[in-house]
């Protein structure tokens, strides 16, 4: 047999040229994944012991209990052998169709294939119904600690979710019909997105979840227009351009976690909350926070409060010539800001009129969807690298985060960009999220230590340039607001630590939807209400709380707002940015730290 009649003739020229292509990339995909560096084994998965506390727990019940253990296998067999038979008994008459599908309906599997063709069908079911047994296994141990189960059930998820037919090119309808309609070149463009992850993340596969060419932080986001007046080494503070000939006598200082960049709060005009609050009449500062590299290992959490907060005060009190200034603190900064402002009660310092946070936790005794990451062998692992390297590296928080939302944040992504070759959107809120930072080794360990394990703050014991500090210490006026559904900071959680401040001013908002959506959630769309409460907090749980609550269509912006004119005195002349002698104009906002990839 000649050689070329090996080649299939239907074989294009489109196809080979793709083919070609896929030879060279697998070569830069191979040298990528070669400069992985090497990281601690504990922060890929959880101890041996879990999976050998579990399978003893699993033990104990079966011997206690094996009728039970006999029924769940019953159980899966009965429902995986119905399935077989049923795709069977559709074949044996002739139809290359699937058997009725009752089942639940999974975004996952959107595709009409899923429902119709017996092939995929059959692998969506029994994948369902392998996830479901999976599910109810681990459900049923009885003899797990509630941390324990928590954990397990976490991973199992992880596992399942991971395992879906949807994540693998053979078994995806979609990716298969754009795979042929396009002759192998969707194909191509996806190894290309994969190659090119791979590399930008030194051999880490971080898919990425924004066009990156799409947003330019400084022209169509971050743009509201302001002036760097003051900086130091962990910070830039930012004094925006006023846009009403009076504002508030009291300005406003808003410290953003810096997990990420400032500029969340100030994505395009419409959806800013940067750009409405100087709409407002306020004076309005922003810290934009450094990027640490490993020269700032030893950065801990009192040089954050020492450098960051009490200069950043003192920095908005000079250039303002007020006494007193209202402040805010976004997620971890907020936490941080209650360990500011319960030292500076102490010291007898006056310097804060009213504060007020978002989704911020003070009390860590409910650590929420991240107790899986917060035991002992994940933070010793974590601790472990951060010495090696003087950072915990930007790349761990971002994919401890997209875990928790794996389906949303990893799979789909990562269909799109692989398997179907698609360019990831242009998405303003997913650019921020892939923009994050480093945290300083040091204050890294403090932060996961002494107040997420050991929840030292709301226990008084907690301290700060040595001295010990509590919730109770702050007593000034306090909005804080909480979302719905967020699984960073669970709304209860936020609740029950603002309970613990000794303020007699509290008030709770509680937005819906999430972590950032609630938060970014400005006035007009009405995409989501919130919920407020007049009644003391101090008496109430939680659910008490929001069974008495009020609920009001639209934002919580404009609510906020009344509450914080109310604190911002009389109105006076507005404040040109740069203008004070000492505070000059340093650069346009949004500054120059928050471009740094790294310091």
């Amino acid at each position: 047999m000649a050689t070329d009649e090996c080649v299939p003739a239907a074989l294009s020229e489109r196809m080979q040229t793709n083919l070609q292509r896929i030879e060279q990339l697998s070569q830069r995909l191979i040298a990528a994944l070669a400069r992985k560096s090497s990281s601690d084994p504990a922060l890929d998965g959880p101890d041996p012991e879990l999976y050998m506390q579990t399978a003893a727990a699993w033990m104990h019940d079966t011997m206690k209990n094996p009728a039970k253990v006999v029924e769940q296998q019953v159980a899966w067999w009965g429902k995986t052998l119905k399935h077989y038979v049923e795709a069977q008994h559709v074949l044996t008459q002739g139809k290359l169709s699937a058997p009725p599908d009752p089942g639940p309906k999974d975004r996952r599997f959107a595709n009409p294939l899923w429902d119709t063709h017996p092939y995929f069908n059959f692998l969506k079911q029994q994948y369902l119904t392998n996830a479901q047994a999976l599910k109810d296994a681990v459900a049923a141990i009885e003899t797990l600690n509630p941390n324990d189960r928590h954990r397990v059930e976490y991973f199992t998820r992880q596992i399942t979710d991971m395992m879906s037919p949807t994540n693998f090119l053979g078994t995806n309808p979609d990716a298969l019909e754009k795979a042929v309609a396009t002759e192998g070149e969707s194909l191509v463009r996806g190894l290309e997105n994969l190659v090119r992850d791979i590399e930008a993340n030194n051999g880490e596969m971080l898919v990425t979840l924004s066009d990156p060419e799409a947003f330019r932080v400084g022209d169509n986001i971050g743009a509201t227009p302001g002036q760097v007046v003051f900086r130091n080494r962990i910070l830039e503070l930012i004094q925006f351009t006023p846009t009403t000939d009076k504002v508030h006598r009291t300005p406003l200082l808003i410290f953003p976690p810096w997990i990420n960049k400032f500029y969340i709060m100030d994505l395009k005009p419409q959806n800013s909350l940067i750009k409405w609050i100087v709409d407002q009449g306020f004076t309005l500062f922003v810290v934009s926070w450094k990027n640490p590299d490993a020269s700032y290992a030893d950065f801990g959490m009192d040089d954050y409060i020492r450098e960051g907060y009490l200069e950043a005060i003192d920095a908005v009190k000079a250039i303002t010539a007020e006494d007193k200034i209202n402040v805010v603190g976004y997620c971890i900064a907020g936490t941080t800001l209650s360990l500011t402002l319960a030292m500076m009660a102490k010291r007898g310092d006056p310097s804060i009129k009213s504060a007020t946070f978002f989704t911020m936790l003070s009390d860590f005794s409910d650590q929420g969807e991240f107790a899986p990451f917060l035991t002992d062998d994940f933070v010793d692992g974590i601790e472990r690298d951060c010495k090696a390297k003087g950072i915990l590296a930007s790349q761990i928080m971002a994919r401890t985060f997209s875990f928790l939302r794996s389906n949303d944040l990893i799979y789909q992504p990562a269909i799109r960009s692989y398997m179907m070759g698609e360019r990831p959107p242009a998405f303003d809120l997913l650019f921020w999220n892939g923009d994050s930072t480093n945290l300083p080794s040091r204050m890294a360990i403090e932060y996961l230590r002494w107040l997420c394990q050991e929840d030292r703050f709301a226990k008084g014991t907690y301290q700060v340039d040595g001295m010990a500090v509590s919730p109770a210490d702050i007593k000034l006026p306090i909005c804080a607001i909480g979302c719905e559904t967020d699984h960073i900071a669970a709304w209860k959680a936020s609740f029950n630590g603002l309970r613990r401040f000794g303020s007699k001013d509290k008030t709770f908002i509680m937005s819906e939807s999430g972590h950032i959506a609630g938060i970014i959630n400005p006035p007009g769309k009405d995409k989501y209400g919130h919920y407020t409460n007049d009644a003391p907090m101090s008496g109430l749980t939680p659910d008490e709380w929001l069974k008495g609550a009020t609920y009001t269509k639209g934002s919580w912006w404009p609510r906020w707002g009344q509450w914080l004119a109310k604190r911002s005195g009389t109105m006076v002349a507005a404040r040109v940015p740069g203008s004070v002698e000492g505070y000059p104009a340093l650069c346009p906002a949004p500054g120059t730290y928050v471009l740094r990839d790294s310091a």
